[in-house]
């Protein structure tokens, strides 16, 4: 088993304890991240043109950017990476430029490519529509906004069965047990996993995992 990660007993990304263990946690919280991440790649090298604009939306210690650095840097794109948490942003390897700020109030600008990685379960539940929207409008003709998410179980035993998936795939990557369940309960009140029926009509699914997907939402050419 891996050694006991320090976890609060009310989560928050402003602690130093979280920045520092971040990369090794989400890791052994989530053994698809990698994958997702690649994924979230492959599609910035279908839609991130040539001097686009490209937003890392919550780019915690720059995953995200560190994924697409060959894209941009091949098709000189503008890269901004936005971080609410000052401790995380302490620890930011991506490309630059970064800056500490709500993700919500936040003035962007029109963009090609942007990304929202395990973001919208972090924000208050309602201003998470109205965000979506200012997003889809600030998408340029082409461009795509990419999502990646904790979703609601559907009900019944199915629900059991999607969320004891996840369970199965941290104790797999040896994450201790004791760890899997203080990380829940810390969780409590801080993480809202998303209903899936909110999400706009154009969005299509490209990844799940469980009780974890992936939305592409593609603006129309104009």
């Amino acid at each position: 088993m891996k050694s006991s990660l320090e976890i609060p007993r009310h989560w928050t990304f402003r602690s130093r304890a979280v920045a520092r263990h971040f990369d090794r946690h989400v890791r052994d919280s989530l053994p698809w991240y990698d994958l997702a991440t690649n994924a979230v790649a492959h599609f910035g090298r279908h839609y991130i043109p040539r001097s686009g604009v490209v937003y890392d939306i919550g780019a915690s210690t720059g995953n995200i950017g560190l994924a697409l650095r060959d894209t941009l840097d091949q098709r000189g794109a503008r890269f901004l990476a936005i971080e609410e948490s000052r401790e995380m942003a302490d620890r930011y390897q991506g490309p630059p430029e970064l800056v500490v700020a709500d993700a919500v109030t936040f003035e962007y600008e029109p963009f090609d490519f942007a990304v929202l990685f395990l973001v919208l379960m972090f924000l208050p539940v309602d201003t998470r529509a109205a965000f979506l929207r200012r997003l889809q409008g600030l998408t340029k003709s082409g461009g795509a906004l990419l999502i990646v998410d904790k979703i609601q179980m559907p009900p019944g035993y199915v629900g059991t069965a999607f969320s004891r998936l996840t369970l199965q795939q941290k104790l797999a990557v040896g994450a201790r047990p004791d760890d899997i369940l203080r990380k829940e309960l810390s969780l409590a009140g801080y993480q809202r996993p998303l209903d899936p029926a909110t999400m706009p009509d154009s969005a299509r699914t490209f990844f799940q995992v469980g009780e974890f997907v992936g939305w592409i939402l593609a603006a129309p050419e104009r």
